[in-house]
């Protein structure tokens, strides 16, 4: 459902409308729209996001699925708090924040996830298989890594974990910018998006 700020059912939100903290990851705009098509959602889909950092995916799928609910799970009480302030920005009510680490903070969850999102933590492998186990059959996960450590960590994962219908994206986006007097392209940071289903 649209709300004041972006009244689009179109997702996609400018990065500059949502507050945001130094050193806090932001799931960039074009990232977030790669990442939440590989989520495959529908209209009460229930999310997990695990490290949902700024919140910008958790207020995209908010507004998506009026009948879902979503889990936004933050270890950092601070960031926790930012994540409540861009869900009040953008007037999204099916948003549940969570101040937690993952994987020990899972079992206290009061609702099994449809798809889960993980955006980060050092122990992503812990993390992986502990949301996994929540999954129902044709549950969906997907993971996002930013270095080639964290590559081989989750695809190792989708492995043991015998996980079907596997796709790896990686994102190359240019951003027209404008410096002095003249226009030039600035990439995005690449980032890989894996995402894999639960066969039972």
């Amino acid at each position: 459902m649209p709300s004041q700020l972006w009244p689009y059912i179109t997702p996609g939100i400018p990065d500059e409308l949502f507050e945001n903290l130094p050193g806090i990851p932001l799931s960039q705009r074009e990232v977030r729209l790669l990442l939440i098509a590989q989520l495959r959602l529908k209209s009460d889909s229930v999310l997990w996001d695990i490290g949902a950092g700024t919140g910008t995916i958790p207020v995209e799928v908010g507004l998506l699925c009026p009948s879902g609910k979503i889990i936004a799970i933050e270890r950092d009480e601070e960031v926790a708090n930012l994540i409540k302030r861009n869900c009040d920005r953008f007037e999204v009510k099916n948003v549940e924040v969570i101040e937690g680490s993952a994987p020990e903070c899972l079992h206290d969850l009061k609702v099994t996830p449809h798809r889960v999102c993980i955006e980060g933590g050092r122990p992503i492998q812990e993390i992986l298989q502990a949301a996994w186990h929540y999954l129902p059959p044709s549950g969906r996960v997907v993971a996002t890594a930013a270095n080639l450590e964290s590559l081989y960590a989750i695809s190792q994962s989708f492995s043991l974990l015998r996980a079907r219908n596997i796709e790896v994206v990686q994102s190359a986006v240019n951003r027209l910018e404008t410096r002095g007097f003249s226009q030039t392209f600035t990439a995005v940071d690449p980032i890989f998006i894996l995402s894999g289903e639960k066969l039972d």
